[in-house]
């Protein structure tokens, strides 16, 4: 295969050589702010609709309201709604994001208008610091028992 067409050419036992297999020339430079999503009639994220409705179905937020408790908190908002918090927390998480400020990710385009409760990254960061070992605890308890509760739901996960 000529070089020109493929992505690299062999140069015996030295090493590659790579090629671009189709150089362009841009007017226009990209930027990591340069890409927006901010059509409001469009979801960037249409897939969360029916695994969150399959996660309320199988009772997720009552779940995290018997087992979460934030009996104390530094910050008074930050033990409010903990069923809301994480789940977008959890959506985010579906969405790609690895890090509180990836959580922005849920309020781009019309998803706030298709989900109740999009929580900014600052509100999820003041919920996330009131956590400690036993929370995680907690949140195991939730993730056992929803399990439980999808093999119910939906037949596949049985066995």
């Amino acid at each position: 295969m000529p070089s020109e067409l493929g992505q690299c050419e062999c140069l015996g036992r030295v090493g590659l050589k790579f090629e671009k297999a189709f150089p362009v020339h841009s007017s226009y430079t990209f930027t990591v702010g340069s890409a927006v999503f901010d059509e409001q009639n469009l979801l960037s994220a249409a897939g969360l609709v029916p695994v969150l409705e399959l996660a309320e179905q199988a009772g997720f937020s009552e779940l995290i309201g018997e087992h979460v408790d934030l009996p104390s908190t530094r910050v008074k908002s930050g033990a409010v709604n903990p069923a809301g918090k994480l789940t977008s927390i959890i959506a985010g998480m579906m969405c790609g994001a690895d890090c509180i400020d990836d959580a922005d990710v849920l309020r781009a385009g019309g998803t706030p208008r298709v989900f109740d409760e999009v929580y900014a990254p600052s509100t999820v960061g003041i919920f996330l610091r009131e956590f400690s070992f036993g929370h995680a605890n907690q949140l195991a308890a939730v993730a056992r028992a929803h399990l439980v509760a999808l093999a119910a739901r939906a037949p596949l996960l049985v066995g």
